[in-house]
């Protein structure tokens, strides 16, 4: 069953769950519409958010610079953790990009993984996060793709061009996942990642 977290909230995620080994974070976010003449509703430009991880360690620093898993590095050289592919709409139902992390590969010096979405293009298509609505994080069981924990976005997040969704972290040998849902100015993963260097 499912555990739905607010800001700020933590679980456990492999206790009492000796042979979660594997995991998958599903992000998804829909357009909003926009009203045009006589009030039709329209959908919104394309908007193209792109999600990604970064491998930390214990001081949120990046252990490699390969470590930064996104559409254009999509798998980490250790190969605990997988990109799905750019979904370029955020149309249709369910995840609009997943990310498979396999626990039981993921480096020692690899403390916590932290899952982002930015909106590709932000400044010259004049986008920001008030132009997406039911933006969610969710983590799965990578063995049989049931839901573990989500967590819904829906703070507004107008003016925002990133979100900083949630994390995966070590604890005492156990892996939580953490709701963080902060939203930062920056136009692409690589801004993310060097406030991490």
């Amino acid at each position: 069953m499912s555990i739905s977290l607010v800001k700020g909230q933590k679980i456990d995620l492999t206790k009492g769950r000796s042979g979660l080994a594997k995991v998958i974070i599903g992000l998804g976010w829909d357009p909003v519409e926009a009203r045009g003449f006589f009030g039709v509703k329209k959908k919104q430009a394309n908007i193209d958010c792109d999600a990604s991880v970064l491998m930390l360690n214990e001081q949120s620093k990046l252990t490699n610079e390969h470590h930064v898993i996104c559409f254009y590095n999509k798998q980490s050289p250790c190969q605990s953790v997988i990109h799905s592919g750019d979904n370029l709409t955020g149309e249709g139902d369910g995840d609009d990009e997943q990310i498979m992390i396999d626990l039981s590969k993921v480096p020692a010096n690899v403390s916590k993984i932290l899952a982002v979405v930015n909106i590709y293009d932000c400044v010259n298509r004049k986008q920001d996060f008030g132009m997406i609505k039911s933006a969610y994080i969710r983590v799965m069981d990578g063995s049989n793709s049931s839901e573990l924990v989500r967590f819904n976005l829906s703070e507004s997040y107008a003016g925002k061009t990133a979100l900083i969704c949630g994390e995966l972290y070590r604890h005492d040998g156990e892996w939580k996942f953490a709701a963080i849902g902060e939203g930062t100015h920056a136009t692409h993963v690589n801004q993310i990642a060097a406030a991490h260097q």
